[in-house]
């Protein structure tokens, strides 16, 4: 089994909104001291090496999860150890060595890279941060530039000189210049075109099994997720919908895969919008329509957050919040109507 690089538990994270706020839209009818649980007791894990893949609507919480544990906001609750070290506890230069081992990829490369700093100079950044390869950063610059398939020319060039594609793979460059154990993937590939996604996903795929790496994959496109992931979590309104083993979640029975499949009725309604590899076999997929909106997350729904839009949901799910109910040795699922299995 492989070792453990991150483990989360009971991460909370909330949102207040200051009782003295004035001005027109939601702010102005916020009662005093509101509150948003935008992460709501979440616990999860990331083995050294491997991919898990973050799913859910907008809204769900998945980008906040990233940023606190990159510690650019501070949970209200649980624990964050990363190879056994707390990273919520750290502070001065404890907590900048930690960082150091966390990188971040974000979606829009434009709006990552500094328009007046040359290639050369952001990816240098890291480096003089930490203090990086004295001596030889720049050599080491045109090292990671070839990591990421791109050559010398590039180094002296500025942001608006490269295409999309370029540039992420630059901020990929730039994420992996100090060196980290795991790299947080925040939709990355969302603004690409598809020939170009695909590009930049196989060269993730390529620097994980090269540099060990392990990546907290966070994406809208299931199909990616699918590609990309070991295991996926699905979330919902801040909380925890299911989690398992990729090949339990997205079983392919055309493979010989025989997974438990999603369990939650939300997973099963993502899962069902997932394009097939056989156009011909899209009519025989039956698809689980939501219906009706995301509720606010200044009010969320009684027991279970997301039984105003289950196709399933019964009166009592409006009662206490779901308890995990394990489907398979590591896939569980928070829904009552789902059947425990011990097998």
């Amino acid at each position: 089994m492989s070792e453990m690089l991150l483990e989360v538990e009971n991460l909370s994270v909330v949102f207040r909104v200051p009782s003295g706020a004035r001005g027109t839209g939601i702010r102005r009818v916020l009662p005093q001291h509101a509150e948003v649980r935008a992460v709501d007791d979440v616990s999860f894990t990331i083995a050294a090496g491997e991919t898990l893949g973050l799913v859910g609507e907008s809204g769900s919480g998945k980008s906040t999860i990233a940023t606190a544990l990159m510690r650019l906001v501070d949970p209200a609750g649980g624990s964050v150890r990363l190879g056994g070290d707390d990273l919520l506890a750290a502070r001065g230069r404890d907590l900048v060595a930690l960082r150091r081992r966390i990188a971040m990829v974000h979606q829009d490369p434009m709006a990552s890279l500094d328009p007046r700093r040359t290639i050369a100079e952001s990816i240098r950044e890291p480096l003089d941060i930490h203090g990086l390869h004295r001596g030889r950063r720049r050599e080491r610059v045109l090292e990671l530039l070839d990591m990421v398939g791109l050559d010398a020319r590039f180094a002296d060039r500025y942001p608006r000189h490269l295409s999309g594609g370029q540039r992420q793979r630059v901020c990929i460059a730039r994420a992996l210049a100090s060196e980290p154990e795991l790299v947080i993937l925040d939709e990355a590939t969302a603004s690409l075109d598809v020939s170009v996604q695909a590009q930049i996903l196989t060269l993730l795929k390529r620097l994980q099994r090269e540099q060990g790496l392990s990546y907290l994959f966070i994406a809208h496109d299931l199909a990616v997720v699918e590609y990309m992931s070991d295991r996926v979590m699905v979330l919902y309104l801040g909380r925890t919908m299911e989690q398992g083993r990729r090949d339990d979640l997205f079983p392919d029975p055309a493979a010989g895969e025989s997974g438990s499949g999603p369990a939650h009725p939300y997973t099963r309604a993502l899962v069902s919008a997932i394009p097939p590899a056989d156009p011909l076999a899209a009519a025989t997929i039956e698809r689980v329509v939501l219906q009706g909106d995301v509720p606010s997350p200044l009010a969320p729904p009684s027991g279970c957050v997301f039984r105003t839009r289950c196709p399933i949901a019964v009166e009592a799910c409006a009662g206490e919040r779901p308890p995990a109910v394990r489907v398979a040795p590591d896939h569980e699922a928070h829904c009552i109507r789902v059947e425990a299995r011990t097998g």
